[in-house]
């Protein structure tokens, strides 16, 4: 007899909006015992000094994290002037120091130079794996971490305020894999000075929102479930981008056991990636080679 899965059956998103000093596993973790969950990811690492949203999977919306960690992201961030530190923010040691100070126009007229597809280096306190181990575990240890450049996208960066002389406050749309440590760093040494991240919140990740985030004293104070369920999304929140198509139960049967169905009509191109749904219930993601539609990704909802 197969053993039963501890938790519950809960399927959806929650769109958390994570304290500074929480790291993204421990607040996957408080989420899933709040919801008596089985299972539970989250769509995206937030680091422990950021705030902001962290999209965590519940059931199987944890088949759609590969679809939120390739979505498109915004962060507002501080660049503090005058100190890099070893991790790219705050919480590092001061390695260099400078007394230079850049203006307003020097950073404006800086910006341009980051926009698009860029080479950028990650920061040595990164999870990027390095013969098996994290980055920031072998920096810890005060081994030498040696990281390649990697190109990231970066749609958008505005300087949207200059507190003081020390600090400039930014807004940034990219892509994957974009460390914005990295970009603080990168912006502070082309304004002849040097920097770190006093402070980072992720305001947007694919399809999820700020506006739409829930903190965790709210959740808690939400109680038990039914309560809880205001604050869950549905899994296809994560595939809103993707077209749906209709199935009739017949066909999603078919699905379901891993088999294609044969459309006669109406085929979607070769190559694209739909979402077959039966009224408005998810039943599969299915690739289309112009004659059938093969299942990628089966859900028990």
């Amino acid at each position: 007899m197969a053993r039963r899965k501890k938790g519950e059956k809960i399927d959806g998103w929650v769109v958390l909006d994570k304290p500074v000093g929480l790291g993204s596993t421990p607040a996957v973790g408080r989420v899933r015992r709040l919801f008596g969950a089985q299972k539970a990811g989250h769509g995206g690492t937030l680091d422990p000094l950021a705030s902001g949203i962290l999209p965590i999977a519940l059931g199987e919306a944890t088949k759609t994290v590969p679809f939120i960690m390739d979505g498109r992201k915004e962060y507002r961030f501080t660049l503090r002037f005058g100190e890099a530190r070893s991790t790219e923010d705050a919480e590092g040691e001061v390695t260099a120091t400078s007394d230079a100070r850049p203006t307003d126009d020097a950073l404006r007229a800086a910006l341009p130079a980051f926009v698009g597809e860029i080479e950028q280096m990650p920061p040595a306190f990164s999870a990027l794996k390095i013969d098996g181990k994290r980055a920031y575990d072998l920096a810890r240890a005060g081994e030498t971490v040696e990281l390649k450049p990697r190109r990231v996208l970066i749609e958008r960066l505005e300087m949207v305020g200059r507190p003081d002389r020390d600090h400039a406050d930014f807004v940034v749309g990219c892509g994957k894999g974009t460390y914005i440590r990295s970009l603080g760093r990168d912006l502070a040494k082309a304004v002849g000075t040097v920097g770190h991240l006093s402070a980072l919140r992720r305001t947007v990740v694919g399809p999820f929102r700020e506006a739409a985030a829930i903190s965790l004293p709210k959740l808690e104070a939400l109680g038990h479930i039914p309560a809880l369920f205001g604050a869950l999304a549905p899994v296809a929140t994560a595939l809103d981008d993707i077209p749906a198509l209709a199935m009739t139960e017949a066909q999603a049967d078919r699905l379901r056991q891993g088999q294609p169905v044969f459309l006669t009509r109406d085929a979607p191109p070769s190559g694209a990636l739909v979402r077959a749904e039966v009224g408005s219930r998810l039943v599969a993601l299915v690739r289309s080679d112009g004659v059938a539609l093969q299942p990628v990704r089966v859900f028990n909802l």
